[in-house]
C-alpha cells in the first residue's frame, strides 16, 4: 500500500511493446504519485523454482512487460515528464526477495564467447536489502532501480520494448534509482508513460544482457515541464552513485584499439578470465556475476588511433 499514493497499477495492467493507440490504463494530474506492480523482465516466465531449461524455453514475446500507460493530462509534443523517482519495494515470495540472471544464447555483449544457456537464482532480505548471496565467497550489494521507463513513440504501430530509445524505454541505466529525477521528451499527447524491468543490482553495462531481474514495486511522481524540447532523456541525481561498491576499491581490466565495441568486449573478457584464474569460477558464471555489479567505462577516447574501455569489478563482492 502507498497511502500517498494517487493511483495504483496492477501488475496485471501491463503491455509488451510500445504502440501510440495503446489505451491508458489511467489519466493522470500532473503531480501525481502513482505506485506501480512491476514484473521481472520475463513476465513471471522465470521464478524462484526455475532451471536452466527455463531459460531455453523463454518466449521472446513476453519480455520486459512494462506498467502502463498512464495519460498524462496536458502532455503534448515537445514538453517532458518529470519522473521523481520516490521508492523501490521487492515483492517478496516465501518472505525473501527474489531474483534471477541468466545468459540467453544470442544475447549479451560476448554472445559468441557463451553459446549455452544457464541460470542463477537470487534471494535476498527485502527488508535490509543486505548484499545479495552469489556463493559461499560472493555477495552482490543491492541498488533497485527500473530498467525500462519511457514514453510513447510517435511513430504508429507496434515497437520492440528491447532497444532503448529517444523517449526512453530500456534505458538500464542502474543510476535511476530512489532520489533520482529523470526527464523525458513527450512525442504524443499524454505521454503515454510506462515503466518495468525492474532489477535488484545491475552494473554499468549489463554485459551479460541481464542483471538482478526482480518484481518490485514501485512510487514514482508524475509532473510536466512544458516546452522542454529534449532530445533524448536526462537525469539528475541526488548524491553520490558508486558508494555502495567502493568500499574495498576495485579490480580494472582494459580493452584497448580503434572500436569501442571491441575494446568493451575484450575489457569484460579479460575480467572474466581474471576472476576465472583467481577465483575458480566457471566462466560463465563470472560472465553473470560481472554483469550485476562490474562497470564499463570508457577511460580515454581522444588519443587516436586508439581508445582505452575500463571494466571495473567491486572487491567487496569477495570480501
Amino acid at each position: 500500500m502507498c497511502k500517498d499514493c494517487n493511483y495504483t497499477i496492477h501488475g496485471a495492467q501491463h503491455h509488451f511493446g510500445w504502440d501510440n493507440s495503446f489505451a491508458p490504463v489511467v489519466r493522470a494530474e500532473p503531480g501525481s504519485t502513482i505506485l506501480f506492480h512491476c514484473n521481472d523482465s520475463s513476465a513471471g516466465q522465470l521464478g524462484p523454482s526455475s532451471t536452466v531449461a527455463d531459460v531455453v524455453s523463454l518466449d521472446f514475446g513476453k519480455i520486459n512487460p512494462v506498467s502502463g500507460p498512464i495519460y498524462i493530462e496536458g502532455a503534448q509534443p515537445g514538453d517532458a515528464v518529470k519522473v521523481t523517482i520516490e521508492s523501490f519495494a521487492p515483492r517478496a515470495f516465501d518472505g525473501a526477495g527474489f531474483g534471477w540472471t541468466a545468459n540467453i544464447p544470442g544475447f549479451g555483449l560476448l554472445a559468441d564467447q557463451f553459446t549455452e544457456p544457464a541460470l542463477k537464482v537470487w534471494k535476498y532480505d527485502p527488508a535490509s536489502m543486505a548484499p545479495a548471496l552469489w556463493s559461499d565467497v560472493a555477495r552482490v550489494p543491492l541498488k533497485p532501480f527500473a530498467g525500462t521507463i519511457g514514453n510513447a513513440l510517435a511513430e504508429k504501430g507496434l515497437h520492440s520494448v528491447v532497444p532503448p530509445r529517444r523517449v526512453g524505454g530500456n534505458l538500464d541505466i542502474r543510476d535511476l534509482n530512489a532520489g533520482t529525477v529523470l526527464y523525458l521528451p513527450v512525442e504524443v499527447a499524454g505521454a503515454l508513460f510506462s515503466v518495468g524491468d525492474t532489477h535488484a543490482a545491475q552494473g554499468d553495462g549489463e554485459v551479460c544482457g541481464t542483471a538482478i531481474e526482480s518484481p518490485m514495486d514501485v512510487v514514482l511522481t508524475l509532473d510536466l515541464v512544458k516546452g522542454a524540447n529534449l532530445k533524448t532523456p536526462r537525469f539528475t541525481t541526488s548524491g553520490p552513485v558508486t558508494r555502495h561498491l567502493d568500499a574495498k576499491g576495485y579490480e580494472v581490466t582494459t580493452g584497448i584499439g580503434p572500436d569501442l565495441m571491441a575494446a568493451s568486449r575484450d575489457a569484460v573478457a579479460n575480467m572474466v578470465d581474471f576472476l576465472c584464474a583467481t577465483r575458480g569460477m566457471a566462466a560463465v558464471d563470472a560472465y553473470m556475476l560481472v554483469s550485476t555489479c562490474g562497470d564499463l567505462r570508457i577511460s580515454e577516447i581522444v588519443d587516436m588511433p586508439n581508445w582505452v574501455v575500463s571494466f571495473y569489478f567491486p572487491r567487496c563482492v569477495f570480501e
